[in-house]
């Protein structure tokens, strides 16, 4: 049985030429899933209100997904800072057509979409999930008097949190929004970035796109590619180019793509005039070149061409365009903020740098230019993250087992035998996939926890494991195989111990006092030099496993942490950190268990080969200072 999903999208229709002031990540994003669901087998309509006279009611799209055109309020363009004034009248024609066609689920996507799906789940019982693209909050917070929305949208906005059945945050930032900002109910949301068409956005030779867009083969090319607005803080990349020329002696080009039309006329985006006074008030304006608007199979050519992609918004949701920087081998110096310091890896793929901070940027692109050699390694290691994670094919993937469960949570169980099997074999595929990806990034970090776990051991030290939830139970089965045995019948018992079995301690010090301290408390009671504590958390964000971590610190302990995603506040707090990648929570934790196993395994080894020796006949050396993970590929040089 096919699916029926509708993709509701007020005012970011998937085809709206891209690049003007209303037109960008969200078009994108629309366009991508409805050919991924299509590609998947779902029907799928995709709403989205008219805005010109001559479009069709219905259109035809690719894969046989239809485009509806809502009629509500006028058949042009209005800004969607408006568009409250028409969300009744286009919330009542896609209530007409969900009773008409009976849908399965609706994706709502942005405030005004959300009110439509929401009125549909009232009248007609239809779930929906919501992705928001962006917070009113959010927003509010960073333009201040210069943002055009009303207030309503934070009301708006906090219903479509409580009734929707579940929230699609783009990047860990917007989930930490949506709880913090809204009460967000954390069951109820799942990260699943924004992705780029390895097809459309891959490598060219630097010389052939050069050539093919008339620059010269040998200069320095930076390039800014998005929507023209005063938040994307082009005007810092502008500056900063600037610096870069006067303080630090290296001049470049800029070049700047984007805007209302193909010509970069001020009168058509009035945000190009700005820039170009700035421009020349830096002395620099006959460095920047702007492109105006330029065709998506253009793009990948400028990506290529440019040594470096500079991305300096205030605030950015999540930002698709350096992930494609990145799928065309360019590494990206980018503001530190949103999804942009979700998907760019400091010192890794590129740079991420303050908003606001020219200066900080001009020193950045500095060091870059000067290594060479560097600015090769992160264009490389920027290809694979970006295939690795963030693809459309990888998100269309996640949200087809997000749709999944929704469904099933909402309707009885269906009897459909084939759709079931394939849900079984999408999850088989999805671990295999997490375990390739964990095989490739893993193999050192883990040989590193390792080295720590048997140098303890082996010294006479002790290691304590601390976890929640499924990660309370893999702290449990890690202590289990090393106090019995793994694999090695005839090696004695080994000190460990999981501070998440004692459940007298556990209650009595959070009910007496505070959860978030009952790990840390039974460090501080039974953590000596030379002991090492290893914290298992799928987001590295329990604060009862930081405050853990900030105790070991300060007795000297070493600290080994089991991680996902983006590692969280726990990587920072690591002296070795193994970073499962991924915001799948299911696939963190299967490579978990695997983690365990292999450290277990690697443990037994080296106490078999280096001898075993009970705590009291051992030293215990200060292993603090030991085994601190290195940022990698970030020497001066390199």
């Amino acid at each position: 049985m096919n699916r029926r999903v509708a993709v509701i999208s007020a005012h970011a229709s998937p085809l709206a030429i891209l690049g003007g002031v209303d037109s960008g990540g969200q078009n994108v994003y629309v366009a991508q899933v409805a050919r991924g669901l299509a590609a998947r087998g779902y029907e799928v309509d995709v709403f989205t209100r008219r805005d010109a006279d001559l479009v069709p009611p219905v259109s035809e799209w690719v894969g046989g997904v239809r485009i509806v055109h809502v009629p509500a309020g006028p058949a042009r363009h209005v800004p969607k800072e408006q568009l409250l004034a028409y969300a009744e009248e286009f919330t009542g024609h896609v209530v007409d057509a969900a009773r008409r066609d009976g849908y399965d689920l609706l994706h709502a996507n942005f405030f005004i979409s959300g009110l439509a799906a929401a009125e549909v789940k009232r009248r007609l019982g239809i779930p929906f999930v919501i992705t928001f693209h962006a917070l009113g909050r959010v927003r509010r917070l960073h333009q201040g008097a210069d943002d055009g929305f009303p207030d309503e949208r934070f009301a708006i906005e906090e219903r479509l949190v409580a009734e929707a059945d579940h929230i699609v945050a783009e990047c860990p930032q917007d989930e930490e929004d949506l709880v913090r900002l809204y009460n967000a109910d954390p069951a109820k949301i799942t990260i699943v970035p924004c992705g780029f068409d390895p097809a459309e956005f891959f490598p060219i030779s630097k010389p052939l796109a050069r050539s093919s867009l008339g620059f010269e083969p040998r200069e320095r090319i930076v390039l800014q590619l998005g929507r023209m607005v005063p938040r994307k803080g082009v005007d810092t990349v502008i500056r900063g180019i600037a610096r870069l020329n006067r303080d630090h002696g290296i001049p470049s080009r800029l070049v700047i793509v984007g805007g209302e039309c193909e010509d970069p006329d001020p009168r058509a985006t009035p945000e190009i005039g700005r820039l170009q006074r700035i421009a020349r008030d830096e002395g620099v304006i006959d460095g920047v070149i702007f492109t105006g608007r330029r065709d998506r199979p253009e793009l990948a050519k400028y990506y290529s061409a440019a040594d470096v992609f500079i991305t300096t918004p205030w605030y950015e949701p999540f930002g698709i365009t350096p992930v494609e920087a990145m799928g065309c081998g360019t590494p990206v110096v980018g503001s530190n903020v949103g999804g942009i310091k979700f998907t760019v890896r400091d010192a890794e793929t590129g740079y991420l740098v303050p908003p606001n901070d020219p200066g900080v940027l001009a020193e950045r692109l500095a060091h870059l230019y000067r290594h060479p050699k560097l600015l090769s390694l992160f264009g490389r290691q920027a290809v694979h993250r970006a295939r690795d994670l963030f693809t459309w094919d990888r998100v269309s993937e996640a949200l087809v087992g997000l749709y999944e469960q929704v469904l099933a949570a909402t309707r009885p169980a269906a009897t459909d035998q084939p759709r079931r099997l394939q849900s079984v074999d999408r999850s088989f595929r999805s671990a295999l996939e997490a375990l390739e990806e964990g095989r490739r990034a893993l193999p050192g970090p883990i040989l590193r926890g390792a080295d720590v776990l048997a140098a303890c051991l082996r010294r006479g030290g002790k290691i304590l494991i601390c976890g929640n939830g499924g990660s309370a139970a893999q702290a449990q089965h890690f202590a289990a195989e090393l106090v019995g045995r793994f694999e090695d019948d005839s090696r004695p018992p080994l000190p460990v111990i999981s501070l998440t079995a004692d459940t007298a301690v556990l209650t009595a010090w959070s009910n007496d006092r505070s959860f978030s301290d009952v790990f840390a408390r039974q460090v501080e009671a039974l953590g000596q030099p030379g002991d090492v504590v290893v914290g298992i958390s799928t987001s590295g964000r329990s604060p009862n496993v930081v405050r853990a971590f900030e105790a070991a610190n300060r007795l000297g302990l070493t600290r080994v942490a089991i991680l996902g995603g983006d590692g969280g506040a726990l990587r920072g707090r690591a002296d070795v950190a193994l970073v499962v990648p991924g915001p799948a929570t299911p696939r963190i934790q299967e490579i978990h268990s695997v983690i365990v196993h292999v450290l277990c395994e690697l443990i037994e080894q080296e106490l078999s080969s280096g001898g075993h020796r009970r705590a009291a006949e051992m030293p215990l050396p200060d292993l603090s200072s030991m085994w601190r993970e290195p940022r990698p590929m970030a020497a001066e040089g390199a």
